[in-house]
């Protein structure tokens, strides 16, 4: 039987520059940069493998063509290391590459992530999909942020699903903002949401973070939007649409998030994972 509440596929937006790690984001991807020794596009994927989705879709940029080969096999490299103590170090990847499938787009302007999420939709058909922006790393001692939120997918089959977190108030203008009635624990229907605010006009301290569950409604919301004063497509104005209209829950998730499009978060992250590696070794 058809699990009519399943997930099938994720997408993610990778097309951007990221100009705050230049020069290191000249030319390598900086979904491609590495926490210890697997780049953060990997750990999205395998988030993703956890919820029960195995085809991928990423909304890329013809500069972006080392995420699209760290998921082909590399027969050389394989070949140099065939029969070493090294072998065992593809066995993640690999299994990856053999258990997902891979899909490629390419969005043509940087128009925001609104944009980057419309650029799919020819992948993504008619039907929910997870979003994941690889750059929000989240660990977790038990289900990762996607299980989670897929598990909620199926008592609001129906609704949008945003991953939110609390934010220092300071900092509320670097994310989109919702407010919400609480429906459960945790779970709130989201009543507003404004992208970016300034501290004293956000009405809480609930940010979305990268993590999204979208129905197939997005699409015509995302066709409606109109662009920021930036020129920009933003996904919490389409999803605003639907939030008028009941179809938006915010989930604020049980785990830890690391801002890796900053360099700051990027080193917590690095900092986090190494003193973990060296726990696991003692």
């Amino acid at each position: 039987m058809i699990n009519s509440h399943q997930i099938n596929r994720c997408l993610f937006p990778v097309a951007g520059y990221g100009t705050r790690f230049l020069p290191a984001t000249k030319a390598i991807p900086k979904e491609m940069l590495p926490i210890l020794t697997k780049p953060l596009i990997q750990y999205g994927v395998e988030e993703a493998i956890s919820a029960g989705i195995n085809a991928m879709v990423m909304v890329t940029n013809k500069h972006k063509s080392a995420i699209k080969n760290h998921f082909k096999p590399h027969l050389d490299i394989e070949a140099s290391i065939k029969g070493s103590a090294k072998e065992s170090l593809l066995d993640e990847i690999n299994h990856i590459i053999n258990q997902c499938t891979f899909t490629y787009t390419e969005q043509q302007q940087m128009l925001g992530l609104g944009d980057a999420i419309y650029s799919g939709r020819m992948l993504i058909g008619n039907e929910t999909f997870a979003v994941i922006l690889a750059d929000d790393l989240c660990v977790n001692k038990g289900d990762s942020v996607l299980q989670q939120m897929s598990e909620l997918h199926k008592k609001y089959p129906d609704c949008c699903i945003v991953a939110i977190e609390q934010v220092p108030m300071s900092e509320v203008d670097k994310y989109g903002v919702i407010a919400g009635e609480l429906l459960e624990k945790n779970v709130y229907q989201v009543i507003n949401m404004i992208e970016k605010p300034n501290p004293k006009d956000a009405p809480t301290n609930l940010a979305i973070i990268g993590r999204y569950i979208l129905s197939a409604d997005i699409f015509p919301a995302l066709e409606n939007t109109k662009v920021d004063k930036n020129g920009e497509i933003q996904i919490t104005d389409a999803l605003l649409s639907l939030a008028k209209k009941g179809k938006v829950i915010a989930y604020q998730f049980q785990g830890k998030r690391f801002d890796c499009g900053s360099v700051k978060g990027f080193v917590s992250a690095t900092e986090h994972f190494a003193k973990n590696l060296i726990l696991r070794t003692i």
